[in-house]
């Protein structure tokens, strides 16, 4: 069972990676969430990783912090949920605002995600209201300003946005919205948390 991948990046996709460890290629699916803080390709990680294995396939999930997998696994644990939807759970909402709306029982912020909806929101609550970490990490500083994409950046965004589930009218009226004001330098993964951020609200 692999627990931890250290190597190098060879590629980096929204929700993807390609690792090389001595020469092998690992193929790991990754949240948003882990991809906003990777380094670009060619620098060394590591993956703290939950092996997910199935009568055709073995899976490999990977997560930058140890709450991003606990969070991962502890979802898994919920009745009706499968490896995609706690990935996809993941990309939609930072790990420390997940842990929040839990315990807090915001349904609505809940099923904002793509794929969750009210029903799974509910679950989500009562099965993981008391067994989420204590400790949480300080909330993330969304105060610093995105770039002012071109065009090649807003349709990396909307594909990002569309793969993820959001319908595309509203990934392109968030992606608007999280460029509006913006100054340089481009920064494709600070302009998808934002919009992310509006999608959420």
């Amino acid at each position: 069972m692999i627990a931890l991948l250290r190597g190098r990046l060879v590629e980096k996709h929204p929700n993807r990676l390609i690792v090389d460890v001595g020469g092998v290629g690992y193929d790991v699916q990754v949240p948003l969430s882990t991809f906003y803080d990777l380094a670009e390709p060619g620098h060394e990680i590591a993956l703290r990783i939950h092996t997910h294995v199935r009568e055709d396939v073995i899976a490999l999930y990977g997560f930058g912090t140890p709450l991003e997998l606990d969070l991962f696994e502890r979802l898994l644990g919920v009745n009706g949920i499968g490896p995609r939807l706690a990935l996809a759970a993941l990309s939609g909402i930072e790990p420390a605002d997940l842990v929040r709306a839990v315990r807090t029982a915001d349904i609505a912020r809940l099923s904002s995600i793509p794929g969750i909806g009210k029903k799974t929101a509910e679950r989500i609550t009562l099965e993981l209201k008391d067994k989420l970490p204590a400790a949480l990490p300080a909330a993330p500083d969304t105060s610093a300003p995105a770039a002012t994409p071109g065009e090649e950046l807003r349709t990396d965004v909307l594909s990002a946005l569309v793969n993820l589930g959001y319908q595309r009218p509203l990934a392109e009226r968030a992606i608007d919205t999280a460029m509006k004001g913006v100054e340089p330098p481009v920064v494709f993964e600070r302009v998808l948390r934002r919009a992310l951020q509006g999608l959420s609200r």
